[in-house]
C-alpha cells in the first residue's frame, strides 16, 4: 500500500511539474517576449539577453543558473540543488524546443501582454511550488543571501533582486514603461502563485483577551458556528492569569465576530493577524491538501 501510494505521488509530481513549467514557459514566450517585457527574476534576465543577442531563453536561463547552482550545492545541500537543476533542465527544454518553435505569439496590446504573461507564469510557477518542488534562480539567491545576512527577509531580497532587473530592463528596451508594465506583470503573478499555493483558505487569526471570554465564546460557537481554543496566559505587567480566545475564521466571518466582541465587552483586547491558509475542521481538510 505504501510503495502504491509513494508511486501515485511521484506521478502527480512529474505532471505538476511538467504542467506548470509548460504554462510558465507559455507566458514567457506568449505574452512577455513579443511586449518586451522582462518582470524580474532568471528568466527576466533571459529576456533581456536575447533580445540583445538573439540567444534562446531557456539555454540562457540554464546558463545563469550554473554560478547559482555552484553555490547552492555549497551551501543549500545536494538535495535541493538537484531538484533545482532538473526543474531548470526540463525547463529550458520545454520552452527551447517545445513552446517557442510551435507555439504564436501575442502581438496585441501591450498591458494585456503583460498581464496574461504575469497570469501564465503565475499560475505555473504555482504549480511547481504547491508539490514543493524549486525552479531555483531568485529563490537559490534569496536563500544565499539570507545565509550571507540572516536579519535580511526572503521577501524583501526578492523584491530587490526583481526590481533591480525591471531597472536594467527600461534601459535594455530604452523604454520606460517596460519597467511599468513589468511591475503589472509581476504582480499578476504573484497573486497567482500566492492563489494556487495556499489555495482559497485565506482567513483571519483573531487573539481576544476579555473578562468575559466564555460569554464571547458561546456567542461565537452559536452565531457564526466557529470554534474556539482558550489559551491560559499571565498578564506581563500585574502577573495575573488570564484567558486568551484563540479563533480563526474566514474573513467573511470577522465583521460578525468584531460585533459580538464589541457587544459583550467594549473594552476587550482584540488582535486580528492575517493568515494564508487554514487547514482542519471547519475548513479545507488536512487530507486533501495537495
Amino acid at each position: 500500500m505504501g510503495e502504491k501510494f509513494h508511486g501515485k505521488e511521484k506521478i502527480l509530481d512529474l505532471i505538476f511539474e511538467v504542467g506548470g513549467i509548460f504554462i510558465m514557459s507559455l507566458g514567457i514566450h506568449c505574452f512577455l517576449v513579443p511586449a518586451n517585457i522582462a518582470p524580474g527574476g532568471v528568466s527576466g534576465m533571459a529576456i533581456l539577453i536575447q533580445y540583445l543577442w538573439g540567444l534562446p531563453i531557456g539555454l540562457m536561463s540554464f546558463v545563469i543558473n550554473v554560478p547559482i547552482f555552484i553555490l547552492s550545492w555549497r551551501y543549500l545541500g545536494k538535495k535541493y540543488t538537484m531538484q533545482s537543476l532538473g526543474a531548470v533542465l526540463l525547463s529550458s527544454v520545454i520552452l527551447d524546443y517545445v513552446v517557442t518553435p510551435w507555439m504564436p505569439m501575442y502581438t496585441g496590446e501591450r498591458f494585456l501582454g503583460s498581464l496574461f504573461g504575469g497570469i501564465f507564469v503565475g499560475a505555473g510557477l504555482g504549480l511547481v511550488f504547491l508539490r514543493g518542488f524549486s525552479t531555483g534562480g531568485t529563490d537559490a539567491i534569496s536563500f544565499l543571501l539570507q545565509r550571507k545576512f540572516p536579519h535580511m527577509p526572503i521577501g524583501r531580497t526578492l523584491m530587490l533582486i526583481d526590481g533591480l532587473v525591471l531597472a536594467i530592463s527600461v534601459l535594455v528596451f530604452h523604454n520606460i514603461e517596460a519597467g511599468l508594465f513589468g511591475v503589472v506583470a509581476l504582480f499578476a503573478q504573484t497573486k497567482l502563485i500566492d492563489s494556487i499555493v495556499y489555495g482559497s483558505e485565506h482567513g483571519q487569526m483573531l487573539l481576544i483577551v476579555s473578562e468575559k471570554n466564555m460569554e464571547i465564546k458561546d456567542k461565537i460557537l452559536v452565531d457564526v458556528d466557529r470554534g474556539a481554543t482558550i489559551l491560559k496566559a499571565v498578564g506581563a505587567y500585574t502577573m495575573e492569569e488570564k484567558d486568551v480566545l484563540l479563533c480563526a475564521a474566514r474573513k467573511s466571518q470577522f465583521g460578525q465576530i468584531k460585533r459580538i466582541v464589541r457587544e459583550i465587552d467594549p473594552n476587550a483586547f482584540f488582535i486580528v493577524s492575517e493568515v494564508s491558509q487554514i487547514l482542519g475542521e471547519g475548513f479545507k481538510p488536512v487530507s486533501n491538501d495537495l
